[in-house]
């Protein structure tokens, strides 16, 4: 799903696909030969809807874009839906259509505080096991994945039949009878001379793409497999979850968080357009929290032929697909990472104030999305 796959002739000429062109990060062709001169290439932004402005708009009575509703669900704003491709101005008091594509759109979701503290925990607890991430297939489970790149070490992997205890290794993989990994200090892999394979601790941090809380997710079946050892959804995420979701959710039900996908984002990534279709009952939401760097999201419709309408997700955001909008391809073709688009001011004042600076260093040039579940 992430950006370096290649697409064939047809995708390419999607409308989905063409928006994703639009949007993703060039360089300017005169300067790719020098790393130190690279330029962004320039896009045109004026057609992504801004439910920042639109928040500014509401809360002064202006009127807002036909297609786009206000809803008041006992938060202390308001919950924007999006009926359809807004157009015309129609006055925020009118009463929306019947028929509602079920996309929320809740912006400033978070206080600062909550996401900082989700970002935390996006990075040391939600990747330990027997949570699974990304690097399993290779490395199987990885402890402590965050505190080793902080203090720079190496997972070097080792013939089993070659015993080794040095003073600074903590094993922390099991793969497989022929090999293990270790985390070793930088400078004791060096001296060692080991033959195997190694990598820092710190490059496996920014290949970091996904990880999942709850049930888990079998990405090579595309089914949640139960019988994988998982724990439940965190208290403080599924009580989070449910409040959040409670503008989408069917009269009279209360919506159950049993699963969790966390996505990782760095310079450059993006993520296809694609269906979440895997839960069994659509009329449920996703409940999707945006962290960290400013991102463009698509929202299609059924067919890759739809075009689709772009918007903002910024820190804090949070965004309810139930129903029909559970049926469009959606995806993110960009994030932003330079200091004049990111638009992450607030999250680095409030993380300048702690003694560790990794975390601040990490959401500089990230975003992270954690998108919550109700599977059966």
């Amino acid at each position: 799903m992430y950006g370096t796959e290649k697409v064939s002739e047809d995708a390419e000429r999607t409308a989905f696909r063409r928006a994703e062109k639009k949007y993703k990060l060039y360089y300017e062709d005169t300067f790719k030969s020098s790393k130190k001169k690279k330029q962004l290439k320039r896009v045109d932004l004026s057609e992504v809807l801004d439910f920042k402005s639109i928040l500014d708009s509401y809360n002064q009575n202006i009127q807002l874009s036909q297609g786009i509703s206000a809803l008041q669900c006992g938060f202390n704003r308001p919950v924007f839906c999006l009926e359809n491709r807004p157009e015309r101005a129609v006055n925020v008091n009118d009463v929306p259509p019947l028929q509602c594509l079920r996309f929320y759109f809740i912006p400033g979701a978070l206080s600062v505080e909550e996401q900082c503290q989700w970002i935390r925990d996006s990075l040391t607890s939600f990747p330990q096991p027997p949570n699974r991430t990304n690097h399993n297939a290779i490395y199987g489970p990885i402890h402590d994945l965050f505190v080793a790149a902080k203090e720079k070490k190496v997972l070097v992997e080792e013939e089993s039949s070659l015993p080794s205890l040095d003073s600074g290794a903590n094993y922390c993989v099991k793969n497989g009878d022929s090999h293990r990994w270790k985390f070793c200090e930088g400078h004791l892999a060096i001296l060692s001379g080991k033959t195997g394979k190694s990598v820092s601790a710190q490059v496996l941090l920014r290949k970091l793409r996904w990880s999942t809380l709850g049930l888990q997710f079998d990405w090579s079946k595309r089914n949640y497999d139960v019988s994988l050892p998982h724990n439940k959804i965190p208290d403080g995420l599924w009580q989070l979850a449910k409040r959040l979701a409670a503008p989408a959710m069917p009269v009279g039900e209360e919506f159950q968080p049993e699963a969790a996908i966390v996505n990782y984002f760095g310079l450059g990534d993006t993520l296809g357009g694609h269906l979440d279709d895997m839960e069994e009952d659509w009329s449920k939401p996703i409940v999707s929290m945006s962290l960290g760097c400013k991102a463009i999201f698509l929202l299609g419709g059924k067919s890759k032929e739809d075009p689709p309408s772009a918007m903002f997700l910024r820190s804090g955001d949070a965004v309810l697909m139930a129903g029909e909008a559970r049926e469009c391809f959606h995806g993110v073709p960009r994030i932003f990472t330079d200091e004049e688009n990111a638009e992450i001011a607030p999250l680095e004042l409030q993380f300048s104030h702690e003694e560790d600076c990794s975390f601040l260093e990490y959401i500089r040039t990230s975003r992270i999305n954690i998108n919550i579940r109700q599977v059966f």
